[in-house]
Order: C-alpha cells, then sequence, then structure tokens
C-alpha cells in the first residue's frame, strides 16, 4: 500500500482550480519562499501518513457538491511532486470514479533525468490539469526569494506544454519583489512560448500565514511589505497580457 506523508486536507476547497475542489496538502517542500503562506508544510518526511483508500473514501462524501460545479480533487503543498508515486495511485483511483483531478506545483522537483521522466509520463495519464506556480522569472531573483533557480522549473513548464497537459500559470505579485515591469513582460513572453496555457492567475501577495512563522519561532524575511493595490495588481495583469497571443490573465476575486 502506497501512503502519502499528508499535513491537511479541506473539503470545500473553491480557489485551487475549477469548481468546489477537495484540497489535498502534501507535507514536505524543498523550496524556502519568503512569503510561504504554508510555512508548516516544508519539513519533508513528516506529516500524517494517509493512504489513496482514506482518502478515495473521504473524499466521496463530496460527491455531490465537486460534480455539480464542475469540481474535482486538487493535491497541493508543500510540492505534491515529491511524492510521485502517491500522486499516481491517488489519481488513478479518482479517474476511476469520473473525479477530475488537478497538481498544484512549483515545479521545483524537476530533473531531466530517467526516473523523473517515467514517473512523471504515468502520472501524466491521469493528471487534467497542472497549477503551476511561477514564483519569479528571473532566474538570481527566483534563487533570492525561494532559494533556487528557476531554470528546472520553467523546463518543467516546457515539459507540460510538449505533453499537452492544461496548465494554469499563477504569479504572487509581490510589491518590490515580484513587480518589475522588465520581469512581468518577460513572464507574459515565456508563457507566450507554451501553447497549453488556459489561464493565467495573478495573486496579490498577502500576510495572512505571518502567524504560522511566529507560532513556529520565525522571522518573517518580508515584514513591512503590504499587499498591492487593486491598480498594482490591475498593471501587472497589463504587463504580462501584453506579450501573450490570447486574453487570458485573470485577477481571481
Amino acid at each position: 500500500m502506497v501512503l502519502g506523508n499528508i499535513h491537511s486536507i479541506e473539503s470545500f476547497g473553491t480557489v485551487d482550480g475549477p469548481g468546489i475542489r477537495f484540497v489535498v496538502f502534501t507535507q514536505g517542500c524543498p523550496l524556502r519562499c519568503k512569503y510561504c503562506h504554508n510555512v508548516d508544510t516544508r519539513a519533508i518526511g513528516t506529516g500524517k501518513q494517509i493512504s489513496v483508500d482514506e482518502i478515495i473514501h473521504e473524499l466521496k462524501d463530496y460527491l455531490p457538491f465537486i460534480q455539480s460545479s464542475g469540481g474535482g480533487i486538487t493535491v497541493s503543498g508543500g510540492e505534491a511532486l515529491l511524492q510521485m508515486p502517491f500522486l499516481i495511485e491517488l489519481f488513478k483511483a479518482c479517474k476511476s470514479i469520473g473525479v477530475h483531478t488537478a497538481l498544484d506545483t512549483s515545479g521545483c522537483c524537476y530533473v531531466d533525468a530517467p526516473f523523473f521522466h517515467k514517473q512523471f509520463d504515468e502520472l501524466a495519464k491521469y493528471t487534467d490539469l497542472v497549477l503551476l506556480d511561477i514564483k519569479e522569472i528571473n532566474s538570481e531573483r527566483h534563487k533570492w526569494l525561494t532559494g533556487q533557480p528557476n531554470e528546472h522549473i520553467l523546463a518543467f513548464a516546457n515539459v507540460l506544454s510538449k505533453k499537452q497537459i492544461p496548465v494554469w500559470i499563477r504569479h504572487v505579485l509581490v510589491p518590490t519583489v515580484t513587480d518589475s515591469e522588465e520581469d512581468l513582460s518577460a513572464l507574459g513572453a515565456f508563457i507566450n512560448t507554451l501553447n497549453n496555457v488556459e489561464r493565467v492567475e495573478i495573486l496579490p501577495y498577502h500576510q495572512m500565514g505571518v502567524y504560522k512563522w511566529e507560532a513556529m519561532g520565525l522571522d518573517y524575511p518580508l515584514k513591512g511589505i503590504e499587499s498591492p493595490t487593486d491598480a498594482e495588481v490591475k498593471r501587472a495583469a497589463q504587463l504580462i497580457q501584453q506579450n501573450i497571443r490570447e486574453p487570458i490573465v485573470t485577477i481571481p476575486q
């Protein structure tokens, strides 16, 4: 039996894909994002071990609401791709009962190696949608923000494009950090090279996860940075959209 290291489950998610979503938050993430709002999911190899059967049993209680809304299951994190064998079995079970599957990932686990491609090729068979977080298009600034450069993440975006897996790109807009005209325009230009992007979401930065940092005795790195104004979010959307053929940039409400 394949077990997943799970942080928590949200039964009525409405912001992680279409419709009402059954959202599974996996435990463990190799990134160290300075604005992380799930900092308690970072530790790898911890969390509650839960089987696929247990998750499917709980999910079935919400099937009428999920299916009537055009929703499904979303596996988030942490970083879900750390646990691909578990993901494969979970998504396979979901597809067997007609549930739409979405993977929320930063793509940071991608490596151009046979072991990754073999597992991901199998996972892709059961994945209806990928929510791909591109946190910063400039690799040096991405490394400052997350602890890793982004070349492998952009390469993963190209893998998704070649496989024609539908993708929603997500970008957290942090004033003075991820909002430069140069980088937003470059992000739009990169997205325009992909042929599978259905939607681009501009997610305004917030401080709702700061209490978790404080509870864990951690210093929050972005103290003093406020959420972007509506005008700043609109500007970012326009800068990204100007380099994309189709009007796909949205600001979730």
